[in-house]
C-alpha cells in the first residue's frame, strides 16, 4: 500500500497559491473539525498521527487539543508544504508537534498512537480501505481513527436557488470524478471502516454556511484551483460566461438572491480499534 499520489491523483495541486487557499479554507473548517475530534475523544496527553498534513492546519488543531503533555506527528509527501508547516509551527510557538515526509506504509514509530486523523485526504487515494487498514495498525487497542471528508451532494443541495454557483459546482464535481477522486465519501467511510474490521463508524454530515467574505469566496477559490483540470478533462466552461468576471458575478448572484454562501459538506467519521482487531 502506498499513500503516494501521482501528479494526477491530487487534483488540487501543490502550488503556493493552493497552499494559501488551504490556509484560508482551514480557518472556515476549524470549528467543525475541532468538534469532531473532541467528540471522538481526542484530548490532553494523547499521541496523534495526522496524515496528509500539508501546510499543517489539522496538525495544529490536534496539537492544541492534546496540550503540552501530548504530541502530534504530521505526515505528508509534499516537502514544500511541510517546510511551510514547520515554519508556521515555529511562528505559532507550537512545540509538541513534528512533521515527517513519508508514505503511510513507511512510518516507523516506537509506540502506537492514541488517534489517527486526516481531513480531505482519503478521497484522493487509490485504495482508501487499504490505507485505513494500515492506519488501524498504528493505533493502540481502544485508539481512534477520525476523518473529515468532502460531501458534494449536500453542498449542491444548497445551490438550487443559485444557478451560476450550481453550474460551477457541477463542473467541480465532474472534474473530481474524472480525476478519480471519490465524491461519495460518506459511503466509502461507512463501508470502509467495517471492511477493515473496525466497528461501523460514528457519522455526521454538516454543511458550513455563512455570509462572511471567506465563505462567499470559497467556491470561486476551488474553481480557480481546478480550472486547469476542467480543460484537461474536456469540460466546457462556456455556460459560465466570461471567466474573468466570474468572481464578481458569483458575488452579485448572492446579493440579488439575498442568500448565504456555503462550503463543501463535511462528512465526519470515527471508530475505535477493538482489542481483538487483526
Amino acid at each position: 500500500m502506498t499513500m503516494k499520489p501521482s501528479s494526477d491523483a491530487y487534483l488540487l495541486g501543490r502550488t503556493d497559491a493552493e497552499h494559501e487557499r488551504l490556509i484560508r479554507q482551514a480557518k472556515l473548517l476549524a470549528p467543525f473539525t475541532e468538534r469532531l475530534f473532541r467528540d471522538a475523544g481526542i484530548g490532553a496527553g494523547h499521541r496523534v498521527l495526522d496524515i496528509g498534513s500539508g501546510v499543517g492546519d489539522v496538525a495544529f488543531l490536534a496539537a492544541g487539543l492534546v496540550g503540552s503533555e501530548g504530541e502530534v506527528l504530521g505526515v505528508d509527501l509534499d516537502a514544500a508544504a511541510l517546510a511551510k508547516a514547520r515554519s508556521r509551527a515555529s511562528e505559532f510557538g507550537i512545540s509538541n508537534l513534528k512533521f515527517m515526509e513519508s508514505e503511510v506504509s513507511e512510518i516507523a514509530v516506537a509506540e502506537p498512537f492514541d488517534a489517527v486523523v486526516g481531513r480531505f485526504i482519503l478521497q484522493f487515494l487509490p485504495d482508501p480501505v487499504a490505507v485505513l487498514r494500515t492506519l488501524a495498525g498504528l493505533v493502540r487497542p481502544g485508539g481512534v481513527l477520525v476523518f473529515h471528508e468532502a460531501n458534494w451532494a449536500s453542498f449542491q443541495s444548497q445551490l438550487q436557488h443559485l444557478p451560476l454557483r450550481a453550474a460551477c459546482a457541477a463542473l467541480l464535481v465532474e472534474a473530481f470524478a474524472r480525476g478519480n477522486a471519490r465524491t461519495n465519501m460518506e459511503l466509502v467511510l461507512y463501508r470502509g471502516f467495517q471492511d477493515t474490521g473496525l466497528p461501523a463508524p460514528n457519522l455526521r454530515l454538516e454543511v458550513p454556511v455563512g455570509h462572511d467574505p471567506e465563505t462567499r469566496r470559497w467556491l470561486f477559490d476551488v474553481f480557480s484551483t481546478l480550472r486547469p483540470r476542467l480543460l484537461q478533462h474536456g469540460l466546457s466552461t462556456q455556460g459560465l460566461g466570461d471567466l474573468e468576471t466570474l468572481r464578481d458575478r458569483l458575488e452579485e448572484e448572492l446579493d440579488v438572491a439575498r442568500s448565504y454562501a456555503s462550503c463543501v459538506g463535511l462528512v465526519g467519521a470515527w471508530s475505535r480499534r477493538p482489542n481483538d482487531w487483526r
